[in-house]
C-alpha cells in the first residue's frame, strides 16, 4: 500500500500503534504493562535532596517513585512544584523530570510561565498564521501567565476543530495548574500508545492491526539484513551496540556504512532506543569519514527524537547520544 498509514490496535491486550510507509513499518508504540510514568506524566512533587556539584536535585513524585532534575538551580529542599516527566528512566534510576510543564495535544501546546500566542514557524503562509491566531484569541482571549502555540498539524485544520482542541487542553491545563495539594502526587498520566499516535502522526486511520504483526516480530532480532550487509542492534546495560558486517571489500565497506546510516534512525525508533550508541563500523577508508558523518546527520534530521552525534573514538568507532523518550521494546515485547 503506497502512502502513510497510522494502524492503532492492541498488542496483548495493550493499547498500540504502527506508522506504515507504502507497507513499511516505520514508526511503533506500544504500551507497556506495568505502571511506570511514561514522558508527559505531571506529579506535585516535593523536593527532597539536591546535589552538590551537579546542580540537581531529587524529588519525591508519591507511590515510592523519585524523580530527577539535572538544573534545579533556585530550588529549596521541601519546596512543593509542578514537575514532567522527560523521558524513561533506566531500570533503578531516578526518574528524568522538568519544572517546564508543558500541555500538549494535536494542534497546540499550553506553555505555562511563558506568555504569547505563537504559530509554528513551518506555517510560512502570513494569511494562514493570521486565521490561526485570531481563532486562538477568540478561544483564549485572556491567558494570564500561559502561552498557547499553535502547531504545524494546524495549518488546514477547520476552525471548529482547532477551537475545540484548544479549548480542552486550554481547561486540562488550567485544572492542573490550580492544584493547591502539599504532598506528592501523581496529578495527570502521560498520553498511552494510541493517544500519542493522534496527537504526533498523520495518515490514512486503519485497525487492521494483523497486518503489521509480522514486521512487529522481526525486531525481536537483533540483525537486520540491508542488502550485502548485515548490520545487529544491540542494547546492553551501559549502551546499544550497532555493529556493521558485509562481504564485500574496497568500495563496499563505505557502501554498508550508508546503508547503515539511512536505516539507523528507523531501527532505533522502532525499538525504542536511547542513551548512548556506539557504531562499530565496517572498514572504510579515512577519507570516507566525512561523507558518512554527512549522511547520518542528513538521516537523523528527519527523526523526531533528539540525537546528538558526538563523533569519533580513537579505535574507529563512531559514538551518538539519544533521548530516551520511549521504553525499549525489549521490555515492552
Amino acid at each position: 500500500m503506497k502512502g502513510t498509514q497510522v494502524v492503532l490496535g492492541l498488542h496483548d491486550g495493550r493499547p498500540a500503534a504502527a506508522r506504515l510507509v507504502d507497507g513499511r513499518l516505520d514508526d511503533l508504540l506500544i504500551d507497556a504493562d506495568d505502571d511506570v510514568p511514561v514522558p508527559g506524566t505531571v506529579f506535585r512533587a516535593v523536593c527532597d535532596r539536591p546535589v552538590k556539584g551537579q546542580g540537581g536535585m531529587f524529588f519525591r513524585l508519591g507511590d515510592g517513585l523519585i524523580g530527577w532534575h539535572r538544573n534545579a538551580k533556585g530550588l529549596a529542599p521541601a519546596q512543593v512544584l509542578l514537575v514532567q516527566v522527560t523521558s524513561h528512566a533506566e531500570p533503578g534510576k531516578a526518574v528524568p523530570v522538568s519544572d517546564r510543564v508543558l500541555f500538549k495535544s494535536r494542534y497546540c501546546i499550553v506553555t505555562p510561565d511563558a506568555p504569547g500566542l505563537n504559530v509554528a514557524r513551518s506555517i510560512d503562509d502570513d494569511a494562514t498564521r493570521v486565521r490561526l491566531l485570531e481563532i486562538a484569541d477568540g478561544v483564549v482571549p485572556e491567558r494570564g501567565r500561559c502561552g498557547v502555540i499553535l502547531r504545524s498539524s494546524c495549518a488546514e485544520v477547520s476552525e471548529a476543530d482547532l477551537a475545540d482542541d484548544l479549548s480542552a487542553t486550554w481547561a486540562l491545563a488550567a485544572q492542573v495548574l490550580a492544584d493547591e495539594g502539599r504532598e506528592a502526587e501523581r496529578l495527570l498520566d502521560g498520553p498511552d500508545a494510541q493517544e500519542l499516535a493522534w496527537r504526533d502522526w498523520e495518515g490514512t486511520p486503519s485497525d487492521d492491526w494483523d497486518s503489521v504483526a509480522d514486521q512487529i516480530d522481526a525486531l525481536r532480532f537483533t540483525a537486520v539484513t540491508l542488502g550485502p550487509a548485515t548490520i545487529h542492534v544491540e542494547p546492553t546495560r551501559a549502551l546499544v551496540a550497532v555493529d556493521v558486517n558485509t562481504p564485500e571489500g574496497g568500495a563496499g565497506g563505505l557502501r554498508a556504512n550508508l546503508a547503515l546510516a539511512k536505516e539507523l534512525p528507523r531501527q532505533l525508533r522502532l525499538r525504542g532506543l536511547g542513551g548512548q550508541i556506539v557504531l562499530d563500523l565496517a572498514p572504510m577508508p579515512k577519507k570516507d569519514r566525512k561523507g558518512f558523518e554527512s549522511a547520518l546527520r542528513a538521516a537523523f534530521r528527519a527523526d523526531p527524537v533528539e540525537t546528538s552525534l558526538i563523533g569519533w573514538t580513537p579505535l574507529g568507532h563512531f559514538e551518538l547520544t539519544r533521548r530516551r523518550e520511549r521504553r525499549p521494546l525489549t521490555e515492552v515485547l
